[in-house]
């Protein structure tokens, strides 16, 4: 993509030296005609060709983020057992009573 970009500039250059060395051409001629048949044009399909490239690069980072809160979410919850608010496994006694039939 940027051979296409340093070809283009290359042309609108040698447009506007052309217009700026003419005998009816003028340096103001040959700013308008780099500006409007180069820069301007070039930077909206720059811009455009651009978009998947910004796209992917939000959604990479955004990922990122997610994966940092998840570990960050998991390590915080197995750190401290008791973060929760529940009473810990020891208060609720040794042992559980067997249920049995009634005969």
């Amino acid at each position: 993509m940027y051979l296409v970009v340093i070809a283009w500039l290359y042309v609108t250059i040698m447009m506007a030296v052309a217009e700026a060395t003419s005998t009816t051409g003028s340096l103001l001629g040959a700013a308008i005609t780099f500006v409007l048949y180069g820069l301007l044009p070039l930077s909206i399909v720059v811009y455009i060709l651009g978009t998947p490239g910004r796209r992917r690069a939000i959604h990479a980072r955004e990922m990122a983020e997610r994966a940092a809160a998840a570990q960050e979410a998991s390590a915080a919850a197995s750190a401290d057992p008791d973060a929760r608010g529940e009473a810990p496994a020891a208060a609720e006694g040794g042992t559980v009573a067997p249920v049995r039939k009634e005969p």
